[in-house]
């Protein structure tokens, strides 16, 4: 885990244990954040930034409101980004029109990529792993992560070649 994200998460889980100052400044440090990741993505399609300061709004209190559904054995980025990315995904809906003004060669810059879904994608496998036996995880993560052959992965784990 990165710095940033500890401090996240420690101040996340003081707020949601009644401290009001680390809730405060978890939103602020948040506001921040999203402030940046809406103002590059809007840039792409013309639009400014007072509708960035809209989203991280929203975004914000989509966070404040929903802190219960919140997971403490869990990471926190990747759920504020899974919240702001459907504040996003919301205004895109809400303002068609910003897309006649987007050259179709722009267009998967504005729709197609995400900057935590890499992070969310390694989580989410590595949690569905682990509810493999453990032979299978492991040579699935032999051949599929680190690249070794089937016979190198069936050494290491254990098991036959056609296991």
């Amino acid at each position: 885990m990165t710095t940033d994200e500890i401090e996240l998460k420690a101040l996340m889980l003081a707020g949601l244990d009644g401290d009001a100052k680390s809730h405060r400044a978890l939103l602020e440090r948040l506001s921040r954040r999203l402030r940046a990741y809406y103002k590059g993505k809007l840039a792409g399609i013309g639009r400014g930034a007072a509708e960035a300061e809209d989203l991280v709004q929203e975004a914000v209190l989509a966070i404040h409101l929903k802190r219960h559904t919140y997971d403490p054995t869990e990471p926190l980025t990747p759920w504020v980004h899974a919240i702001a990315r459907y504040k996003l995904i919301d205004f895109l809906r809400r303002t068609r029109a910003s897309f006649d003004d987007v050259p179709i060669e722009e267009a998967d810059m504005v729709m197609a990529r995400d900057d935590n879904v890499d992070a969310e994608s390694t989580y989410d496998i590595k949690r569905l792993l682990q509810r493999l036996p453990e032979k299978m995880r492991c040579s699935i993560e032999a051949v599929k992560l680190d690249g070794r052959s089937i016979a190198e992965a069936a050494d290491r784990c254990g098991i036959s070649d056609p296991a």
